[in-house]
Formats: C-alpha cells, sequence, structure tokens
C-alpha cells in the first residue's frame, strides 16, 4: 500500500467549497492508481473519486459526479480533490489510499489520519 498524509478539510455552508491534497510517499507508487474514500459518521468507508496517474484521467461516484473533480500534480505525488456544490451528506473523513474495488476496501490496512468536512445546512 501507498503511505499517504490527507491535507485541508473544514467547515463549510452548503454550497460551499474545499480542496484537499494528498501528498505520497512510496518508491514503489507507480505501480498504484490512488483514490479518495470518505467515511461518513457511523458507515464505513466509501469510494469517491479514483485517478489514473499515469494519464490523469478521473472516475468518480454518482453522488459526486459533476461537483468533485480529482487531479494529481504528477511531479510532486499530490493528489488533489476539489470539492464543489457541497451538501450536508458530503459531511465525512476523506481518506486517500492506492485505489481498489468497493469490495476491497477493507483490505486496506493502512489510512492516513484523514481529513474531516463538515457542511453545515
Amino acid at each position: 500500500q501507498v503511505q499517504v498524509a490527507e491535507l485541508g478539510g473544514g467547515l463549510v455552508q452548503t454550497g460551499g467549497s474545499l480542496r484537499l491534497s494528498c501528498t505520497i510517499s512510496d518508491r514503489t507508487f507507480n505501480n498504484y492508481d490512488v483514490a479518495w474514500y470518505r467515511q461518513p459518521p457511523g458507515k464505513g468507508r466509501e469510494l469517491v473519486a479514483a485517478i489514473d496517474w499515469r494519464s490523469g484521467s478521473g472516475n468518480y461516484e454518482d453522488s459526486v459526479k459533476g461537483r468533485f473533480t480529482i487531479s494529481r500534480d504528477s511531479a510532486n505525488n499530490i493528489m488533489h480533490l476539489q470539492l464543489n456544490s457541497l451538501r450536508p451528506d458530503d459531511s465525512a473523513i476523506y481518506y486517500c489510499n492506492e485505489f481498489v474495488g468497493k469490495l476491497d476496501i477493507s483490505k486496506l490496512t493502512r489510512w492516513g489520519q484523514g481529513a474531516q468536512i463538515t457542511v453545515s445546512s
């Protein structure tokens, strides 16, 4: 698994925007695609968006499509998530990690500290 650290997060009103960053430190990193996950209060972690590191192409869960944008700075091994038009149900702890299929999220055992996002109504 990649070694990561999430930066950003905070409290924002409905309709607001935030930007998250993920620093990636792993000498084998180029073997992985990377993703953003989130864990809402009282729920399990869920996939939000993933990026093909080589091409920069992103894929999104339906709940965030058109509102969130995933990107990467390949020179510095940093991934970003731009969150626009935030809603209260986007409130969660956001994590970055190696991309795995939804059924395999529980197999990821090493996580960063995450970034808390709270969207007020």
